[in-house]
C-alpha cells in the first residue's frame, strides 16, 4: 500500500506545527505554543497510514508532539500528568518497528521523563531514568555502522543531565565522570556548544566542592566558547560565576556581575524564574556588603516573582534573606522586637524537612543570635540544639554562622574559653577554603565570611585587656593574604591579550579625548575588558603554602631596638598594642570613627596642598587644615604613646582609614623611620627577604612629566650603575623585562589607583598602562620599588583588615618594600624628595631612615610611607 500525497503532506505539516510550537514555548509564548502543538496533534491524528514507511513517520511524529505536550502539561497541570502522558508516549514507542528509531524515541522520551523528575526534586528517580535513557543512546550508537555528532548529541546531553542530578545528590564521582565524559565525547564529535554546557555544569560541581578557582575557569572556558561560536553567553552563567564569587567573600565583584545579567534577563520574558534566581543572589551580595535596602528590595522581587512561578524552595529562600536582613537591622540597633525571634522560628517550623533542612537551620541560627541579643540564653540553647551538624558540602556562611551562634552563645554565658574554641575552629575551616583559593582578590575575600567571628574574638580580648592576647589574635585573624608564600607566575596569553587591549584602547581614548572625540564607545569597551582580565585573574595563579602566624617572641626579635604598634577597632573603640623590647602594653585611643574622619579629611587637605604653583594665600588655609587635622591625629594615635615608644623607630599595623595616613606629617613623627606593613607578620616575612646591596638598579621615567620629577638621570648618578629607561625605551615590555629581580626599580611615571579593580591600577609609561597585576606577575618582582607617583600607596580595604592595591598586590607577590605616597605629590616635590631619598640609600642609609630625613624637610609636601621592610 502507498500512502496518499494528502497523508504525507499533513505529517509534515504536523511537524512544521510541531517545531514551530517548540519554538514559541521556548520563547515563553505558552499560550501560543499550546495553540500549535495542540493543532499538531489534532492534525496527526486526523489520518491513519497504511504504508509501513510512511506509518512509521506518521508515528514517530505523534510519539514527539505527545512528549512535548506532556512535558508542557507538567508545567501547567502538574508533575503526575506530565508522567502520565509520557507512559502514553512510551507504549506508542514500543509499536515502532525499526529498532534504531525505537532505541533514539526510548532514549528521547526517557531523558524528558527524567527531567520532570530532576525538576520536580526527585532526584534519585530521575538519574535511575536517565541511566536507562542513556542505555538505548548508547546502543544506537554502538549499532550505528559509524558514529556521527547526530548520534552522540543525545548522549552528551543525558550525561550532563544525569551528571548535574548526581552534583545536587552529593555523588561527587559519579558527577565528575558523567561531566568529564559529556565534555570529551562533545569535543571529539564537534559539538562545540554542548562542551561548553557540560563545562558549565562541571564548573558548578567544582564549585559545590569548594574549588572556586576551578569553577571559574570552568566558566570562563564556556564562555569563551559561546562567543567564538556567535552565540549568546546564557545569562545563567553570569549568575553562577557571581554565586562563586560570593562563596570567595567577593560580594562586590559578585553584585558587579549580576547587575550586568539583571538587565537581560528582564528583557526575556521568558526567564521568569531564572530572573528570580538572580534578583536573590544580587540580595545576597548586597546583604554581605552591608547595603540592606537594596537586599531588601531584591528579596522582595525575587519572592513576588517566585510565588508566582511556584517554586517553594525559591520563596523559602528570598524569604530567609528577608529575615536575615530584618535580623541584621535588629542587631544593628541594639532593639530586637520580642515578635521578631518568633517570627523567624514560625518561619523555620512551617518549612518542610528534610528538602527544606538547611533553610530552617539557617532560620533557627538567626533566632539564636536576637535571643541571644535579647538575654533569653535558655531560649537560644535550646534552639541552638536544634541546628544540626554541618555535613561535608556544607556552604562556608552556613559554617561561620553556626561556629558564630555557639560563640556568642558561649561568651554571654561567660565561658569565654568555649567562645575561643569556636571562633578557633571557625576560622581553621576558614583557612581550608583560602589555602584552595587562586588568585589574590579570591584570596583576600574570603575574609569576609570570618568578619563577625573574627569581630567578637578581638572584642572579647578587649574586654579582658590583655595586650599579649589581643597581639595573638589580630594577627591569627588579619591580613590573611600575606600569610602566603607569593603567587606562583602563570603564563596566560588570553590574559596577556586583554590587558594589551586595555593598553590600546587606553590610548585610544586619550587621543580622542585630546581630538574632542567622543569617547563613551571606547570607554564602554574598555571596562568590559577590565572586566574579563579580571575574570580571569580570579582563577590564574596559585599560592604557596600559608606561612605561620608571626608569634610574639619572632617579633620581638626580629624588631630589636624598634617598636611595633597594631592598631585594632571594636565597634568604635580604636586601641594599640604597643610591643616594645618584649613587653607588651595595650592603649585605648578613643573613637575609631573620629580616627577616620580626621585621616579623610587629611588626606583631602593634603590633595588639594599638592599642585606646584597654588596661591600663597591658597597654601596658607590649606596648610592650616591640614595642620590641624595631623594634629588631631597625632594627639590621639601617637602621643598617648610615646612614653612606651621613647625615640624609637616604628613599624605601624594600621586598621582600615589609617591606611591612608602618611604617618611621617604627624608631628610627633618628623623625622623617624617608619614602616607600614598590613600585620606583623607580613612586615616579618618581609623583613627576612633577601637582599643583595650590589643588585640591579632600575630608573623608569614615563611621558608627559615635567622635566624635574622626571629626571632620572639625576638619580642615576647616584648610583654606580643604574638601567634608565625613557622615552622609546619605557615600554611596558622593556620595563617588565628590566626589572625582572631587581633590587631596586624606580618609576617616575603618572599613576592611577583603581580603587573599584585594585590589580588595575596602573603607570602610564610609554606605550600605555603597566599595570600593578603585571608588575606583580613576574618571576621575581623587584626587592624595592619605589613608585614617584600620584596615591599609588592607597588601598582598597577588604574585610579582615586586608588592603589591596598596587602596593599591596606588589608585597603580597614578592616585593620586600614599596615607598610610594598616600595622597596627591606636586611634581617637584615629589623630585626634590626622590632625590633625597636616592642620595641618602645610595650613601648607605636604610630605606626607612633615609625616607624619614626627606620627608622631615617638607611633611606636608612629601606624603610618602614605607611599606613592608624598612631595611635591606
Amino acid at each position: 500500500m502507498i500512502a496518499s500525497r494528502d497523508e504525507i503532506a499533513i505529517i509534515r505539516e504536523a511537524r512544521a506545527l510541531h517545531r514551530d510550537g517548540v519554538d514559541a514555548s521556548c520563547s515563553g509564548r505558552h499560550r501560543e505554543a499550546m495553540r500549535l502543538l495542540h493543532r499538531a496533534r489534532a492534525l496527526a491524528e486526523s489520518v491513519d497510514p497504511g504504508d509501513p514507511v510512511t506509518r512509521q513517520e506518521w508515528l514517530v511524529t505523534r510519539i514527539r508532539l505527545s512528549s512535548t505536550l506532556s512535558a508542557l502539561a507538567a508545567d501547567t497541570a502538574g508533575l503526575a500528568a506530565g508522567l502520565a502522558g509520557l507512559d502514553e508516549v512510551r507504549a506508542l514507542v514500543e509499536d515502532v518497528p525499526d529498532p534504531l528509531v525505537r532505541a533514539e524515541l526510548s532514549g528521547s522520551v526517557g531523558h524528558n521523563r527524567g527531567l520532570l523528575l530532576l525538576n520536580a526534586g526527585l532526584l534519585e528517580e530521575g538519574v535511575a531514568v536517565l541511566g536507562e535513557a542513556l542505555a538505548h543512546e548508547e546502543w544506537r550508537l554502538s549499532a550505528a555502522d559509524e558514529p556521527v555528532p547526530s548520534l552522540v548529541e543525545p548522549i552528551v546531553k543525558t550525561l550532563r543531565s544525569r551528571g548535574t542530578a548526581h552534583t545536587n545528590l552529593g555523588s561527587i564521582t559519579q558527577a565528575r565522570q558523567d561531566l568529564t565524559r559529556a565534555v570529551a565525547l562533545a569535543t571529539e564529535f564537534g559539538l562545540v556548544n554542548f562542551a561548553a554546557d557540560a563545562s558549565h555544569a562541571l564548573g558548578r560541581l567544582e564549585l559545590r566542592i569548594g574549588d572556586v578557582p576551578a569553577a571559574l575557569r570552568r566558566y570562563d572556558s564556556s564562555e569563551r566558547a559561546y562567543r567564538n561560536l556567535g552565540l549568546a553567553v546564557p545569562p545563567l552563567l553570569g549568575l553562577h560565576r557571581a554565586q562563586a564569587l560570593l562563596v570567595a567573600g567577593l560580594a562586590d565583584e559578585a553584585g558587579d556581575q549580576l547587575d550586568h545579567v539583571l538587565p537581560a534577563m528582564r528583557a526575556d520574558q521568558a526567564a521568569t524564574g531564572e530572573l528570580a534566581d538572580v534578583e536573590l543572589t544580587r540580595a545576597v551580595a548586597a546583604f554581605m556588603t552591608g547595603d540592606l535596602g537594596l537586599a531588601r528590595e531584591m528579596a522582595s522581587a525575587a519572592r513576588q516573582r517566585m510565588r508566582r512561578w511556584g517554586c517553594e524552595t525559591c520563596v523559602a529562600n528570598a524569604t530567609l534573606i528577608g529575615l536575615r536582613v530584618d535580623t541584621e537591622v535588629a542587631l544593628r540597633s541594639g532593639r530586637v522586637p520580642r515578635s521578631l525571634p518568633a517570627r523567624v522560628l514560625g518561619f523555620a517550623d512551617a518549612l518542610p524537612v528534610p528538602r527544606l533542612a538547611e533553610q530552617a537551620a539557617t532560620a533557627r541560627m538567626l533566632a539564636v543570635r536576637l535571643e541571644v541579643r535579647r538575654g533569653d540564653l535558655d531560649a537560644a540553647e535550646r534552639v541552638l540544639e536544634g541546628v544540626p551538624r554541618p555535613g561535608r558540602l556544607t556552604a562556608i556562611d552556613h559554617r561561620m554562622l553556626r561556629r558564630l551562634c555557639r560563640a556568642e552563645l558561649a561568651a554571654a554565658r561567660g565561658r569565654r574559653t568555649a567562645a575561643f574554641a569556636e571562633v578557633r575552629a571557625g576560622l581553621a575551616e576558614l583557612d581550608h577554603v583560602r589555602d584552595r583559593m587562586g588568585g589574590l582578590e579570591l584570596l583576600s575575600g574570603t575574609a569576609l565570611h570570618g568578619r563577625e567571628l573574627t569581630e567578637l574574638a578581638v572584642g572579647l580580648v578587649l574586654a579582658e585587656g590583655n595586650a599579649r592576647r589581643l597581639f595573638a589574635w589580630l594577627e591569627r585573624t588579619r591580613a590573611q593574604t600575606y600569610r602566603y608564600e607569593p603567587l606562583t607566575r602563570v603564563d596566560n596569553p588570553e590574559l596577556a591579550e586583554l590587558i594589551a587591549e586595555v593598553r590600546s584602547l587606553t590610548q585610544s581614548i586619550h587621543k580622542a579625548h585630546h581630538d574632542g572625540h567622543p569617547t563613551g564607545a571606547l570607554r564602554a569597551r574598555r571596562a568590559e575588558r577590565l572586566r574579563k582580565a579580571n575574570q580571569i585573574g580570579w582563577h590564574s595563579g596559585s599560592w604557596g603554602s600559608p606561612r605561620p602566624v608571626a608569634k610574639l617572641p619572632e617579633v620581638v626579635a626580629q624588631l630589636g631596638g624598634r617598636a611595633l604598634v597594631s592598631f585594632a577597632s571594636s565597634g568604635d573603640a580604636l586601641v594599640a598594642v604597643v610591643v616594645v623590647e618584649g613587653d607588651v602594653r595595650l592603649v585605648h585611643l578613643g573613637s575609631a570613627e573620629a580616627a577616620a574622619e580626621s585621616a579623610r579629611m587629611l588626606n583631602a587637605d593634603l590633595n588639594a596642598l599638592a599642585p606646584d604653583h597654588l596661591p600663597e594665600a591658597l597654601v596658607r588655609v590649606l596648610s592650616t587644615s591640614a595642620h590641624r587635622q595631623a594634629e588631631r591625629l597625632d594627639a590621639q594615635l601617637v602621643r598617648p604613646l610615646v612614653g612606651l615608644l621613647g625615640d624609637r623607630d616604628l613599624v605601624v599595623v594600621p586598621t582600615g582609614a589609617l591606611y591612608a595616613v602618611p604617618w611621617g606629617v604627624l608631628p610627633t613623627l618628623h623625622a623617624r623611620p617608619i614602616v607600614v606593613a598590613p600585620s606583623a607578620t607580613a612586615w616579618l616575612a618581609a623583613e627576612r627577604g633577601e637582599w643583595r646591596r650590589d643588585g640591579r638598579t632600575v630608573l623608569v621615567r614615563g611621558p608627559g612629566l615635567p622635566a624635574a620629577v622626571g629626571e632620572i638621570a639625576k638619580l642615576g648618578a647616584h648610583y654606580s650603575s643604574a638601567a634608565l629607561l625613557s622615552g622609546e625605551g619605557a615600554t611596558v615590555a622593556a620595563v617588565l623585562s628590566t626589572s625582572d629581580d631587581a633590587e631596586i626599580a624606580h618609576f617616575a611615571a603618572h599613576g592611577v589607583h583603581e580603587p573599584e579593580n585594585a590589580l588595575f591600577s596602573r603607570l602610564e609609561l610609554t606605550d600605555g598602562p603597566l599595570y600593578a597585576h603585571e608588575l606583580a606577575n613576574l618571576p621575581h618582582p623587584p626587592r624595592q620599588v619605589v613608585l614617584a607617583a600620584c596615591e599609588l600607596a592607597l588601598n582598597r580595604i577588604r574585610p579582615g583588615d586586608e588592603p589591596l592595591g598596587f602596593a599591596s598586590a606588589l608585597l603580597a607577590s614578592g616585593s620586600q618594600m614599596v615607598v610610594a605616597p598616600v595622597s596627591r605629590v606636586g611634581d617637584q616635590a615629589s623630585a626634590a624628595t626622590m632625590d633625597y631619598y636616592h642620595r641618602r640609600l645610595a650613601a648607605g642609609a636604610q630605606p626607612a631612615l633615609a625616607l624619614a630625613d626627606a620627608i622631615a624637610v617638607d611633611p606636608l609636601r612629601r606624603p610618602f610611607v614605607c611599606l613592608g621592610s624598612g631595611q635591606s
